[in-house]
């Protein structure tokens, strides 16, 4: 049977990672829960209204009715005077499980970090014609209005941040500012990038994939090896095992197969041409790039995307790949904190 993307992930990552990390999974908390196992507002919408249903959430925790469900959200540092950050997780299809420690920055302002409908715990959705991104950067400006916040810093991370730019693009008088973080603004771009990344493997895994792809055959003990490299050396190289059995259990393939592909090394869904980067001139707020030294969205590709983008900076993290919140989280939390206070200062000067 084909492993799923997100399973996949975990599946190549976990057989490692006691050995690699020395990790038992021993600090994971009850956030951690797979959406597999939670209950509520999963699966079926339920029929009791909204506010109903989000008395019924742990403390700090909220469901949302949007148009075509209910999303699930959390804030941390309710009451902080700072402009508000509003977390978009990577994808599509992922969840916000792995922004956990971009609550941090909730000692000087509020954080939301919300599932995106169809994923994580929020409500799941069978309707493919929900899987576009419009309805992505709908559902984005609901939780604005719901939230009731003027102005919102925005931090997309992968796919969230192209969700992010469009969020800009149709409502950029409510941004204060954009981190864009490991950035999928252009699919064709990332498409490119990581041919160059398949090549750059052993001929004989780069071989398998590149047989598999051409084949569509991904099953093979071969393509299973090869693209587990892949994943161990441009998506997520240091990890807890605990953290990647929630963000296989959050995870919605359904989405990510349909509008990414069947993996990281193979885009085939509906976002294949998708390329956003003419809209980065057009950004007037303060824009933070970040990569992670070794990111399948590399430092060349986060650059290019600053040079098109005024008042735009890069940070490149160290010994990171895709996923920099896991694998240098101080680091991280460090230069958003600054990025947001010089954004803020900036804002009060308008």
């Amino acid at each position: 049977m084909r492993q799923t993307a997100f399973l996949l992930v975990a599946c190549a990552l976990v057989a490692c990672s006691s050995k690699r990390n020395g990790a038992d999974g021993s600090d994971a908390d009850q956030d951690a829960t797979p959406a597999a196992q939670t209950s509520g507002y999963l699966g079926e919408r339920p029929s009791d209204d909204s506010d109903k249903t989000e008395r019924a959430q742990p403390p700090g925790e909220s469901v949302l009715s949007v148009t075509d469900g209910l999303i699930w959200y959390k804030v941390s540092g309710e009451g902080q005077r700072g402009t508000p950050v509003i977390l978009i997780h990577d994808g599509p299809g992922g969840s916000s499980f792995p922004q956990k420690p971009l609550e941090a920055l909730s000692d000087e302002r509020p954080v939301i970090r919300y599932d995106q409908l169809g994923s994580g715990k929020s409500q799941r959705v069978l309707d493919v014609s929900l899987y576009a991104l419009p309805n992505f950067v709908s559902d984005l400006e609901l939780l604005r209005l719901h939230r009731r916040h003027q102005k919102v810093h925005l931090i997309g991370q992968g796919w969230g941040a192209l969700v992010a730019l469009e969020y800009y693009h149709s409502h950029p008088d409510h941004v204060a500012s954009l981190t864009l973080a490991s950035p999928t603004l252009s699919y064709p771009a990332l498409a490119k990038r990581v041919g160059q990344l398949i090549a750059s493997l052993p001929d004989s895994m780069a071989l398998a994939i590149q047989r598999g792809q051409r084949e569509r055959f991904r099953t093979s003990d071969d393509y299973q090896r090869a693209i587990s490299t892949f994943y161990q050396t441009y998506v997520l190289r240091r990890y807890i095992r605990a953290d990647l059995d929630s963000m296989a259990g959050f995870a919605n393939d359904s989405i990510y197969n349909f509008m990414h592909g069947p993996d990281e090394a193979t885009i085939t869904g509906t976002l294949r041409t998708y390329d956003a980067t003419p809209q980065l001139r057009t950004v007037r707020v303060p824009v933070l790039f970040t990569v992670g030294e070794f990111d399948e969205v590399d430092s060349v590709m986060a650059r290019q995307f600053a040079a098109l983008t005024p008042n735009a900076r890069v940070v490149v993290f160290k010994g990171a790949a895709h996923f920099p919140t896991w694998e240098a989280p101080e680091e991280v939390v460090r230069e958003l904190r600054d990025f947001l206070r010089r954004a803020d200062a900036l804002d009060q000067r308008r």
